[in-house]
């Protein structure tokens, strides 16, 4: 191998493989580190996507496909559930474990250099300057070199932060998150269910997502300022015990979930965030696969673009920033403040809200026409959304 690469791409999750995928075609020399021994292990995810953005990326197959989404259903605090049937748009339950796989071969193809087990423990710096970094493989210390690094480390990335960037986040904008994958429960194929209310996951939602016959993710995301009594494993400990006694549990992945709007700067000389490391998540849903996709493919024509014009500074990536605050991040300001408003609802509030949607006929619940039937009949959250949109 190599000592020296135009790009490092340190992580290998959709957001990381997108980056290196662009970044090799545009004409750079790219290596992509991953700490784990295998590209998409472990899955810290609910898996879940639109079948809309992820198409703008790759060909759906069904190898990675677990389950076809065309209905939700929604339950209400008091258990009232309403079902919204016939997404026209729907969208899928990937098996990340292969969809990941998929990714990070399409950027080996585009001619990316990929290593795993390779551990980033620290930077090669110049003074200030970001030159490369030092990792750990098979028990050796090993350093690449390099003009850019993309950091798309997920959401406790630290190479952002050895670079200077600021990458904090509020207690209350992060999640906790638990899900378990499990055996044994009885769930319908093609529909995605979410639990709200705060015996469930205050300031969040529990999950149900089918991937198979039998078979499906169960999480639950709480918000950080409400987790001080109650741990995420007991919200669903206690769901479990009441809804799936029977489950049997395969696996149990826990993390953090940064759901607030993207950090303020994703770039400086050298070097640029993209997926989690950025908080490139949506507020409402905490999904960021597509969006990480996305963020993925702007560094890494970015980076490429910089290559050929040997111009590897804040300046000239910093064009970076603004595609994507054009692209997603207004968006993303936007649903945060709309994720605050919705956070103030009370359990009364979601079960009043679940009545009212529960009335309409079933050709009539989209999601638009629920959310503004929701908000007609909640005039302070009305309120809220409309002075979030005008303030953006």
């Amino acid at each position: 191998m190599k000592d020296e690469y135009d790009l490092i791409v340190v992580g290998g999750g959709p957001a990381g493989s997108t980056a290196a995928k662009f970044a090799a075609e545009g004409g750079a020399s790219v290596l992509m580190l991953e700490k784990d021994r295998d590209i998409g292990m472990p899955v810290r995810c609910g898996e879940a996507v639109g079948a809309e953005g992820l198409a703008r990326f790759i060909e759906p197959n069904d190898k990675w496909i677990a389950s076809k989404i065309n209905s939700f259903r929604l339950v209400s605090p008091a258990g009232l559930s309403v079902d919204i049937e016939g997404l026209s748009d729907g969208g899928y339950v990937l098996d990340r474990r292969i969809f990941d796989y998929e990714l990070a071969l399409m950027a080996g193809n585009a001619g990316a250099t990929i290593m795993t087990k390779a551990y980033v423990y620290d930077l090669v710096k110049e003074g200030d300057s970001v030159k490369g970094v030092k990792i750990k493989y098979l028990n050796e210390k090993v350093e690449f070199r390099s003009k850019i690094i993309i950091a798309a480390d997920g959401v406790e990335s630290r190479v952002g932060r050895w670079a200077g960037l600021k990458t904090t986040i509020k207690l209350k904008d992060m999640e906790s998150a638990i899900q378990i994958s499990v055996g044994n429960v009885d769930c319908k194929p093609n529909r995605l269910d979410f639990y709200l209310g705060s015996e469930v996951a205050p300031g969040g939602y529990l999950w149900v997502f089918p991937k198979g016959d039998k078979y499906a993710n169960i999480g639950l995301g709480v918000a950080g300022n409400h987790n001080k009594s109650k741990s995420a494993r007991k919200y669903l400990d206690n769901f479990m015990e009441k809804n799936y006694p029977e489950a049997s549990i395969l696996t149990t992945v826990v993390g953090g979930v940064p759901c607030a709007h993207t950090l303020p700067k994703i770039a400086a000389d050298n070097i640029m965030l993209a997926g989690d490391a950025a908080h490139m998540v949506n507020p409402v849903s905490g999904g960021g696969i597509v969006s990480g996709m996305q963020g993925g493919r702007l560094a890494g024509t970015r980076a490429a673009e910089a290559i050929r014009a040997g111009d590897y500074s804040y300046k000239f990536l910093t064009k970076y920033e603004k595609q994507w605050h054009k692209l997603l991040g207004k968006s993303y300001e936007r649903m945060y403040k709309i994720k605050s408003a919705v956070g103030k609802l009370t359990d009364d509030d979601l079960n009043r809200t679940a009545e009212i949607i529960s009335s309409l006929p079933q050709s009539k619940r989209t999601l638009g026409r629920v959310f503004k039937t929701a908000l007609m009949k909640h005039p302070k959250l009305l309120f809220d959304v409309v002075r979030a949109f005008a303030s953006v």
